[in-house]
């Protein structure tokens, strides 16, 4: 056994915490873990707790619970420290959607860019400095801070800049992809390989291959022919069909990010799917997470009693976390898709920004592989959001309001359906409505200090298909699949 040390922050999410947790007892050598369990929510770190401790008490583990609501408390002597936090909860969230929905920006989610990106970032980045700070002061030597809190990109830019803590960012969009990639082109998902690059939530798959043969080519044709995924994905099928390569991101997720798909009502309906939150549904995520909530409430009692399971041992899921701690604990190596900084690794991306790519994980480290130039269009599409982030991340450390209002003005989507005189409104409307939470703009300012970045590796080239070659599902073949779980952002953070 490997006696850790865990602070998980946010802790009162309503399902990410007792995922990781259990995630991480499917190692065998963490299954006497000493979990620190941390919110400000009493009662939702309550019943987080008393579930977490009933599955270590029903698989007869032998790992245990603290819970606080002092984060310093949690974060003393912790090896890994784990975010989650939603800063300003789902009061915070309804004014990044509902305001800006009156100026004319349609969100499906709000937490990544746009005015509910730039303004989630604004109260997120003073609180992860300030557990930062606890991790400078307080944690074990060289604690690793995994964050799942989004706005992913901007967090850690934040992080790297003023927070002077070793920090890995973590999504899921990249596995989610994975599986529709498979999914459309009719192969196990165990037998496609790939390679993303870019930024988070527009990360892109700029290698997919099968057993040694580039699959690029025949994406289009298998997501067009794919019965459902031709529904629920067609802006990203409309992004891959012009761009050449598929992205990471939901089509809600995707449809924001971007100036074309959400910027007229009468044309909405085109480009998302209707039938659930994640294909595009205004204010999507925003009521996902609502529903979710009162379920919760309702589930709490009934997981329990034992009448509803929630999770089995050894039933893993996909999230980075519990196999980066493994890989850094016993050696076996694991690769995955993490949140760094560039330093030359996508060298046509500005060096500084947060940039998602392959890393390599084991006893020494994490090293990150080198990518150099993505397609043209590919990082046009990265550098315009790059510049928003930048713009913000500077706001949220100096507490520039003309800076955070200019970072909104050049977002794409807000770009393209506000002039400057509305956009100067709605920032001023959020900025009053967010107050409470954002401290930086009230003189609270923030220093900058830079941190080391991983080392560098390279990839193989693989082998182009046969002139005669197709896909199983474009050539009739049938192969049955794991069923799919699309990506949808770090859902119940």
């Amino acid at each position: 056994m490997i006696l850790l040390k865990i602070a998980m922050i946010g802790a009162g999410s309503v399902g990410f915490t007792r995922r990781l947790m259990m995630d991480l007892l499917a190692v065998e050598e963490f299954q006497d873990t000493e979990f620190r369990m941390m919110d400000i929510n009493e009662e939702n770190l309550t019943m987080v707790v008393n579930l977490c401790r009933k599955m270590i008490e029903d698989n007869g583990l032998a790992a245990t619970i603290q819970a606080t609501t002092d984060q310093r408390e949690a974060i003393t002597d912790a090896n890994y420290i784990i975010c989650t936090a939603r800063v300003g909860g789902l009061e915070a969230f309804k004014h990044d959607v509902e305001i800006p929905l009156k100026y004319g920006v349609d969100q499906c989610v709000g937490d990544t860019l746009g005015p509910g990106g730039v303004f989630f970032a604004m109260r997120t980045i003073p609180v992860l400095l300030d557990l930062a700070k606890d991790i400078r002061e307080v944690a074990a030597p060289n604690a690793l801070l995994l964050n799942y809190s989004n706005p992913m990109a901007m967090n850690t830019w934040a992080l790297r800049r003023a927070g002077g803590v070793n920090v890995l960012g973590l999504c899921h969009g990249v596995q989610g992809g994975h599986k529709q990639i498979a999914r459309a082109l009719g192969l196990p998902e165990e037998e496609v390989d790939f390679i993303c690059a870019g930024i988070n939530h527009q990360t892109w798959y700029i290698q997919v291959t099968h057993k040694g043969m580039d699959m690029t080519p025949y994406l289009l044709e298998a997501f067009e022919k794919h019965p459902e995924l031709s529904q629920r994905e067609k802006c990203r099928i409309d992004v891959l069909r012009r761009f050449g390569y598929y992205s990471t991101e939901s089509n809600g997720h995707l449809s924001e990010y971007l100036p074309w798909y959400r910027k007229r009502k009468d044309e909405l309906d085109k480009w998302i799917f209707k039938e659930e939150w994640i294909g595009g549904q205004t204010a999507g995520y925003l009521n996902h997470c609502i529903k979710k909530t009162n379920e919760y409430r309702d589930l709490y009692p009934k997981w329990m009693s034992g009448e509803a399971e929630y999770i089995k041992l050894g039933e893993r899921s996909h999230e980075h976390g519990s196999y980066i701690i493994e890989a850094l604990e016993t050696g076996r190596a694991y690769r995955g898709h993490f949140n760094i900084e560039n330093k030359g690794l996508i060298t046509n991306l500005p060096n500084g920004s947060t940039i998602e790519i392959p890393c390599y994980v084991d006893k020494n480290g994490v090293q990150a592989s080198f990518v150099g130039d993505l397609p043209m269009p590919l990082a046009a599409t990265c550098r315009a959001s790059i510049s928003v982030q930048e713009m913000a991340v500077e706001a949220a450390l100096t507490g520039n309001k003309d800076l955070l209002k200019l970072a909104v003005l050049h977002d794409p989507l807000t770009a393209a359906v506000c002039n400057t005189e509305e956009v100067w409104a709605m920032c001023d409307e959020m900025l009053e409505a967010l107050a409470p939470w954002m401290p930086q703009f009230n003189g609270e300012g923030r220093t900058w200090k830079d941190i080391p970045t991983p080392l560098q590796g390279e990839y193989l080239k693989v082998n182009a298909a046969p002139a005669d070659y197709l896909p199983p599902s474009l050539s009739g073949e049938v192969v049955q699949n794991h069923q799919e779980r699309l990506s949808v952002g770090h859902s119940d953070n």
